[in-house]
């Protein structure tokens, strides 16, 4: 990450913003203390909404019983 002071971003801001749009980060100090990150922005992920599939999926009311070969490669039949 390369660092620079305020005063040079200011100056050098247009060129910084071109580094963070290729995927770099910047500091930017003030004095000898980094203040800030520049990177690049990332859009927030969407929340997902309660129940938008109910409706459109169905489960087999057998879904989660075991077939006799199942039963059979498992172990499972007596």
């Amino acid at each position: 990450m390369e660092e620079y002071n305020v005063h040079t971003a200011k100056t050098h801001f247009s060129q910084l913003l071109e580094k963070v749009a290729e995927g770099e980060e910047i500091i930017i100090s003030k004095g000898s203390t980094p203040v800030a990150i520049l990177k690049k922005y990332e859009e927030p992920l969407q929340k997902r909404k309660v129940g938008q599939l109910k409706g459109k999926v169905h489960i087999a009311p057998d879904f989660d019983e075991f077939g006799s070969d199942l039963q059979e490669m498992f172990g499972l039949k007596a």
